[in-house]
């Protein structure tokens, strides 16, 4: 709710359209000024996103209905949008528009941050750098995330993108770093109550909660709420990152929600559509979130995001995951045919790519030999699945002892490395079973390693 103010109000309304409503003879406004629309008793947050001549839209995030041209009245506030942020954010629950719906009291404001918050001036970024372990074998050994990076998980509706989601909130941390140096900013955008339920329950039972904030926007919520969502919970990530010192991981699931949200506003502004029925400002606008994660020059916390998207009918050409991989550094894919195969995570290794990995990862990061058990890993594997088309045709008794080899190490890859179910796995536990899986492999097929790392580790494994 929008506390009243002593401002003027306005009576100008004569349209109201979606989530949209639209406000004639107005002066003196700024686009994405905050707004309150006042209907009888009740105050709705909005903001100014159009202005033409001295005609206005407001885009109300807590939605139009039930609001009428004749009893509604507009209070521009001559402010942006704020969230009030301060010690205590972590291990508290909000709703979409950043308000606790946890039972606990509201936040005392340190300050209050504009939520349309900049990208990050290139000028004084720092280079994403030194490794953040999420627990999952298939990203930290094959794709490592690094502090400062973007890098999305590219699903499929219907896949287990929430558990994984949710497990990478939990599990989590800096290597060798303090508890208090690290933080999780979750942000559910348009998901199911259930779900909502579950990501709460998730963080509660397994005692991760103290140290993530927690923000909830339902697929009830209105659809303008979705477009706020982000932006509110990357505000609260950059007061913990650049005020407290902390290095903070922001999960964001589903941006093809907020993709959507998107496109409904677009529409009912009567914008021209692009790709798909997308605006055409799609990529400038998925920009001013994903640009938001990084380092930055003379300050100790970072922001580190992993954005998650549902790729539509697993078409990852679509705009939406098109868009995300020219913007971010990286993909995290899942598969479909994994995850029909009972496993967990279902990450599909080969179109999967980490652009920073080798920043954060090597000599004095992680382990010396990591880049290239993780190179040797990619190189067997992908000749495997190559095998594995050709034995289909032919058969495996038409295959050569080592290409046989090759087939039993892909099974194993993807039963003992893939596979994890909700195990948290180190690092450590990760490289091990690499190493064991490359030693059932002949030495002339590890042409990425060394003679000495096949000394250090293969042949260890097999004794």
């Amino acid at each position: 709710m929008v506390a009243p103010e002593k401002i003027q109000l306005h009576s100008g309304l004569y349209r109201i359209q979606g989530p949209l409503v639209f406000v004639k003879n107005v002066d003196n406004v700024g686009l994405y000024d905050q707004v309150a629309v006042i209907s009888g008793s009740d105050a709705r947050l909005g903001r100014v996103v159009s202005i033409s001549g001295n005609t206005v839209v407001v885009e109300v995030s807590q939605g139009t209905d039930g609001l009428s041209l004749d009893a509604s009245r507009i209070r521009f506030l001559s402010k942006p949008v704020l969230l009030d942020v301060g010690p205590g954010m972590l291990g508290r629950v909000y709703n979409g528009v950043g308000e606790p719906i946890d039972g606990g009291p509201g936040i005392v404001p340190r300050q209050r941050l504009r939520v349309d918050g900049s990208a990050i001036n290139p000028v004084r970024r720092e280079v994403p750098s030194e490794f953040i372990e999420t627990g999952v074998s298939a990203i930290d050994a094959m794709n490592s995330l690094v502090r400062g990076q973007k890098l999305p998980i590219f699903s499929g509706s219907g896949l287990s993108h929430d558990r994984l989601a949710s497990n990478i909130a939990r599990f989590a941390r800096l290597p060798g770093g303090s508890a208090h140096e690290f933080a999780v900013v979750f942000a559910a955008i348009g998901v199911t109550f259930d779900t909502a339920e579950q990501f709460r329950r998730d963080m509660e039972e397994h005692g991760a909660l103290e140290r993530i904030a927690l923000f909830l926007n339902l697929a009830s919520d209105p659809s303008a709420e979705r477009l706020l969502t982000p932006r509110i919970a990357l505000t609260a990530a950059e007061y913990l990152a650049y005020e407290e010192g902390r290095h903070v991981l922001v999960v964001l699931t589903d941006i093809t929600n907020y993709c959507e949200a998107l496109r409904e506003v677009s529409s009912s502004h009567g914008e021209v559509p692009s790709r798909k029925g997308y605006p055409g400002y799609m990529y400038s606008d998925l920009a001013s979130i994903y640009e938001r994660a990084g380092r930055i020059m003379g300050r100790v916390g970072s922001i580190t995001q992993m954005p998650i998207l549902t790729m539509p009918n697993d078409d990852i050409t679509h705009p939406i995951p098109d868009l995300s991989g020219y913007i971010t550094e990286g993909q995290i894919v899942l598969d479909r045919d994994l995850a029909q195969r009972g496993m967990f995570p279902p990450v599909k290794l080969l179109p999967c790519l980490s652009r920073l990995m080798n920043q954060g990862i090597g000599k004095g990061m992680t382990h010396q030999d990591h880049p290239a058990l993780a190179a040797q890993l990619y190189s067997s594997y992908a000749q495997a699945n190559r095998l594995h088309l050709l034995s289909s045709v032919v058969g495996e008794e038409g295959l050569s002892e080592t290409d046989r080899q090759l087939l039993r190490f892909r099974e194993q890859m993807d039963q003992r490395f893939i596979q994890q179910g909700d195990e948290r796995r180190t690092l450590e536990k990760s490289l091990a079973t690499g190493w064991e899986l490359l030693a059932s492999l002949p030495d002339e097929s590890l042409v990425r390693l060394s003679d000495e790392q096949i000394h250090d580790h293969i042949r260890p494994c097999r004794e």
